[in-house]
């Protein structure tokens, strides 16, 4: 596990479980899945009250800022925007589950809601290059911030390294540095080793 230092990970969830950031703008994406409560000892849930959420979401838009260049975005969560950014959170989990854990024995984990739809602008600056820039207030403005960073991390093919730790009590989500992009544990000291350590010791006592 590698503890992040302050110039390289600057994002609030993130830091809570001393994992180092995705790059750029994807540390959002992970930031916001890392809001989730998880660890030991165990972090209260970041989207669980309005207080805590907004301070949460004034932070990431200062960070995203740091970490992309662009003018950092006002956003301002009221009751109704909150209860749609935790949904918006689990559907997102839902997705990166899907895609990582899907065999054809279990199927895709049980689904939390529809997809989420949100808007977003196409622009071109002066030297011919296309952005697209996120659009909506609140809430919106900020799940477009984050669907836009992932269709950015897409296109380059590294938003498949944004994953979620596979024992089922942590789930907490980390960026995969592996050369093959084999990582399956945020740490494999705190979740990896104790689970093949218990996947050992069921196979020993299946054998005897």
């Amino acid at each position: 596990m590698t503890t992040p230092s302050l110039s390289t990970a600057p994002w609030p969830a993130t830091t809570r479980y001393g994992l180092a950031p995705a790059p750029g703008g994807l540390g959002l994406v992970q930031d916001l899945l890392n809001t989730i409560s998880a660890g030991a000892p165990r972090q209260p849930d970041l989207l669980d009250e309005l207080g805590s959420a907004t301070e949460w979401a004034h932070d990431v838009a200062a960070r995203w800022s740091t970490a992309t260049g662009r003018p950092a975005p006002d956003v301002t969560l009221d009751p109704a925007g909150l209860r749609a950014l935790r949904i918006f959170r689990e559907e997102l989990r839902y997705g990166i589950d899907a895609r990582l854990h899907t065999t054809q024995e279990s199927g895709p984990p049980e689904r939390a809601a529809a997809p989420h739809a949100t808007g977003a602008t196409l622009r071109l600056d002066g030297n011919g290059s296309v952005h697209l820039d996120p659009a909506g207030t609140g809430a919106d403005l900020l799940v477009s911030l984050v669907l836009a960073e992932l269709f950015a991390a897409q296109l380059t093919d590294v938003g498949r390294r944004i994953k979620t730790c596979r024992n089922p009590r942590c789930q907490v989500a980390f960026y995969d540095r592996s050369r093959n992009n084999s990582g399956v544990w945020h740490s494999v000291r705190i979740c990896g080793l104790p689970a093949n350590l218990r996947a050992h010791r069921a196979r020993r006592r299946q054998a005897d």
